[in-house]
């Protein structure tokens, strides 16, 4: 891993993962910049944090955000509406990725395990998933280095269980705590240690925690993982069940621009 300390922007900073983020990054000496809709929202934030505000639906309140920063955290998430998640699970990305205008930047995108699912009540309802995908597919697309982490089921781990387990293809799909569950404190060391991880570039997987103590040494789970396929533009062993060419032209175009200017 690298040690250099990097300046970060942490997108959804006031969630329950991203206020995680913020004090784990700068446990590790980085510099800090947490993104807020507005300076109410930066209460429970450390002091150290430097608080930024704007609306990742409004992309010109971000070129203050962004500006100067070497990577982005994202772990953000919508109401649960199929508008939210349009405009946030996607928008997000989309907005900050366009606010960068092509500067190179280390990402790291929290989606969710079981994101590939498309047919489950919880897509039918929420469109999440697709949403969600679709922004890891801006990412892989967008030539920065990434990697993107599905947690599972946030905190639903037992007093044992600590173990993380990189699992990659999203095979689990049973919607509910069986599918894998992990720490929430556990979930942001793993996005932060990815900032400075060469080996865990250009990688997707699930992530969760089984029965046994905590590994020390992260740089070795993320180099056993398979990189992507950067010809399809998703992540490694994922179900093909979300055609491009099915896809709305608004979603090829901005994919086909970022493929176009690399």
């Amino acid at each position: 891993m690298t040690t250099d300390p990097l300046t970060i922007l942490v997108v959804g900073s006031t969630g329950s993962i991203g206020r995680l983020v913020v004090a784990e990054a700068l446990g590790k000496g980085h510099a800090v910049r947490a993104l807020v809709r507005s300076p109410d929202k930066a209460r429970r934030l450390p002091a150290d944090a430097e608080i930024v505000v704007g609306d990742v639906t409004r992309p010109e309140t971000l070129v203050a955000a962004i500006d100067g920063v070497d990577a982005i955290v994202f772990t953000h998430g919508s109401d649960g509406t199929k508008s939210g998640a349009q405009a946030v699970d996607y928008g997000a990305v989309n907005n900050i990725l366009d606010a960068l205008g092509g500067r190179p930047v280390r990402i790291a995108l929290m989606t969710a395990i079981g994101v590939t699912n498309r047919t489950g009540s919880y897509n039918r309802r929420t469109e999440a998933h697709d949403w969600k995908r679709r922004a890891e597919r801006l990412v892989r697309a967008s030539g920065n280095a990434y990697t993107i982490v599905r947690p599972g089921w946030f905190d639903y781990n037992g007093p044992d269980e600590h173990k993380l387990v990189f699992l990659q293809g999203d095979t689990r799909q049973a919607g509910d705590s069986s599918d894998g569950v992990v720490a929430r404190a556990q979930i942001a060391q793993v996005l932060v240690a990815s900032l400075t991880s060469p080996s865990a570039v250009g990688k997707t997987f699930e992530l969760v925690a089984e029965r046994g103590a905590a590994q020390t040494d992260l740089d070795a789970l993320f180099a056993r993982l398979a990189p992507d396929d950067a010809a399809t533009l998703d992540g490694v062993g994922d179900k093909a069940n979300m055609p491009l060419e099915d896809e709305p032209k608004s979603i090829r175009d901005a994919l086909a621009g970022y493929v176009e200017a690399r």
